[in-house]
């Protein structure tokens, strides 16, 4: 006989981590280099990730920012250094985190049932499903979607059918890998929002972008990357008013850094 769970159950199952427990942040970058061959694509990050703040990822293109992520989410490992999660449930950090990636990829299924997916993964029973499916797709405004299959849906409407698949699993870190790119100021507007109330709903954001105007929107810190390199985190307020680097101060002027 299957063991029948109470909704209660399936949400502190769901954070793998009771509200009482030590959860898996700070996240700490410590001499974490990555190279390919005779590239040297990261070189030496140090870096400390910590609980509730909305972290922001910025720096030119090519800097490195969609790697670090990465390499964060287990999906790359450094060539060098250490990448260490906190406490107990460090060793296991990856199931209780979650990636969205720039480009959303849907499953040949309904809005509902590509976000019932993550669920299935993690063999919650169907008759508590539901609910919790229900939940995600209301805090990301997808309710009258549910039915619809989700290739049919606009760009920003997938990327927020990702996200929600994504927090159903009520992830403590949430990584987003530039989720507003190529969209326009409707979309935008909408999946920041969204990722807002994902945020207050108690879920650690880290997210990269290359709109300048939305770190400042969005972020409670930054995290400033240049040619491999961690060159500056501080908190948003004293980043963009007053860098402490001579690139983070050309990147926020809109200069080139080279």
């Amino acid at each position: 006989m299957s063991q029948i769970f109470s909704l209660d159950d399936v949400r502190t199952r769901l954070k793998g981590v009771d509200s009482g427990s030590v959860g898996i942040l700070p996240l700490e970058f410590r001499d974490v280099s990555l190279s390919v061959g005779a590239n040297q694509l990261l070189d030496r990050l140090n870096f400390r990730i910590d609980p509730a703040t909305f972290t922001v990822i910025l720096g030119p293109n090519g800097c490195g920012k969609t790697l670090t992520l990465k390499l964060a989410h287990g999906l790359i490992v450094p060539s060098s250094g250490e990448i260490a999660w906190n406490g107990p449930y460090g060793k296991a950090a990856k199931r209780y985190q979650a990636m969205v990636f720039q480009r959303p990829v849907m499953l040949r299924r309904s809005v509902r049932a590509n976000v019932e997916y993550a669920l299935k993964l993690r063999r919650i029973p169907r008759r508590e499903r539901h609910e919790i499916v229900g939940e995600a797709l209301a805090l990301a405004g997808l309710d009258r979607f549910a039915k619809r299959p989700a290739r049919w849906l606009s760009i920003g409407e997938q990327q927020r059918v990702a996200i929600a698949r994504a927090w159903v699993t009520r992830p403590q870190v949430l990584f987003l890998d530039e989720p507003t790119a190529n969209l326009d100021p409707s979309a935008t507007r909408a999946i920041e929002e969204l990722l807002l109330r994902v945020h207050q709903a108690g879920t650690k954001v880290v997210m990269t972008t290359h709109d300048m105007a939305q770190a400042r929107r969005m972020s409670d810190d930054v995290l400033f990357l240049c040619r491999g390199c961690s060159v500056e985190h501080a908190p948003s307020d004293e980043f963009f008013a007053a860098p402490r680097s001579v690139d983070a101060r050309a990147f926020i002027e809109g200069r080139l850094v080279w």
